[in-house]
């Protein structure tokens, strides 16, 4: 989604944040985004996986009720909190139509939604216990494990990765190795520039060195003015607004130019709160499969309850929600069987890719010299059967 929707929605957060304690800043958050607001979303990185405020008060314990794995209503309903990674957006929808219908409730939840925040990323806030799950992507989860965060992959929001590199079409940037030099609005993610430069070797060039800088506007705006030359967008939620906008842009996606497809965005859980709260995670995994399924089949009616489940003013062009839901709610699920799985494929395919490129960095900085364990990346243990 784009980075931001806009000052009025920001101070609406910023408020939310009042009744939270600050996180650890220090782990790493990169584009998460696969349609709507992360990356592409915001106006930051495409799926766009940054952090969020709100977390740190609330609390991680859930109450351990029999009742809760069951499905059934309790009096005592067990406390869940998820960090978003960026403004409310299609990314989410599963997530606000289950909360909507009352299905968490109905599951013996009681959800609390965190909104982004600047300062700690879902990676940060989850790994250090301060929010039970999280939205996140596979470039983010991974680098953040390797910086020592016991964190898994829970569900894939998005059966594959729709977001890539836009750039004017009118520009000069006709391939991506026309990318060295080009002036990039990123999103400040420790992952951006090496990911870059090797979507730039892939295509055939040699200087792989771009300007990574700061604009006033960020996502397909920042192009459009002119203070950037390319930036990470999601198709699902920035190319559409791009074309609302009447602004023509060229997409170098990634999964077109060598980069192994992956999962984008993802939830994801500490793996102490999974041991220790298995059955109050999965009936929140429960719930929150069934609000996806529900948008698979029905993204009017999704959409109608995104926009209802969220304060007045937050989606300034209604339309642009409902383009994006119709985008996103067949690649959802798109081939699985069901909404949510994973497979040990994607998360070798991209982790490797990321470990053999030097693109992760242990806690001192230094390339990581040994693989990552990929079956421990993921979970599809929560999903409904």
């Amino acid at each position: 989604m784009t980075k931001k929707f806009g000052m009025v929605l920001i101070l609406l957060m910023a408020l939310g944040l009042l009744l939270v304690a600050c996180g650890d800043n220090t782990a790493t958050s990169s584009p998460t985004i696969g349609a709507a607001p992360n990356l592409n979303g915001g106006t930051v990185a495409p799926g766009a996986t940054t952090a969020l405020s709100g977390p740190k008060d609330s609390g991680t314990s859930a109450p351990s009720i029999t009742t809760v794995a069951q499905g059934q209503a309790s009096s005592t309903l067990a406390k869940v909190s998820l960090s978003l990674d960026w403004v409310p957006n299609t990314n989410h929808t599963g997530i606000y139509v289950a909360q909507q219908k009352g299905w968490y409730k109905e599951a013996g939840i009681d959800l609390q939604i965190l909104p982004y925040a600047d300062g700690a990323s879902p990676e940060t806030v989850v790994g250090a216990g301060k929010a039970d799950f999280g939205i996140s992507s596979t470039e983010s989860l991974v680098q953040n494990r390797a910086l020592g965060q016991p964190l898994v992959s829970v569900a894939a929001i998005i059966q594959s990765n729709t977001s890539g590199f836009g750039v004017l079409k009118d520009s000069n940037i006709k391939r991506p190795k026309d990318l060295a030099g080009k002036r990039y609005a990123g999103y400040g993610t420790s992952t951006e520039e090496a990911l870059i430069a090797e979507v730039i070797k892939k295509d055939g060039g040699t200087d792989t060195k771009i300007q990574n800088i700061t604009t006033n506007i960020a996502g397909y705006q920042a192009v459009a003015s002119k203070q950037a030359d390319f930036v990470w967008i999601f198709q699902g939620w920035e190319g559409i607004q791009a074309q609302r906008d009447k602004v023509e842009l060229n997409v170098f996606f990634l999964k077109d130019i060598g980069i192994p497809d992956y999962y984008t965005p993802t939830i994801i859980a500490n793996e102490d709160f999974l041991k220790n709260k298995k059955e109050v995670a999965s009936a929140f995994m429960k719930a929150t499969a069934r609000g996806f399924e529900f948008a698979i089949s029905n993204p009017k009616e999704a959409a109608d309850l995104l926009i209802q489940a969220n304060p007045k003013g937050t989606f300034p062009d209604p339309e642009l929600i409902y383009q994006s839901q119709n985008y996103l709610s067949p690649r959802y699920k798109e081939n699985a069987p069901k909404w949510g799985l994973q497979t040990l494929k994607a998360w070798t395919d991209m982790p490797k890719f990321m470990f053999q490129s030097g693109i992760l960095k242990d806690i001192n900085g230094k390339p990581l010299t040994k693989e990552p364990e990929y079956n421990k990346l993921f979970t599809n243990d929560l999903l409904p059967q």
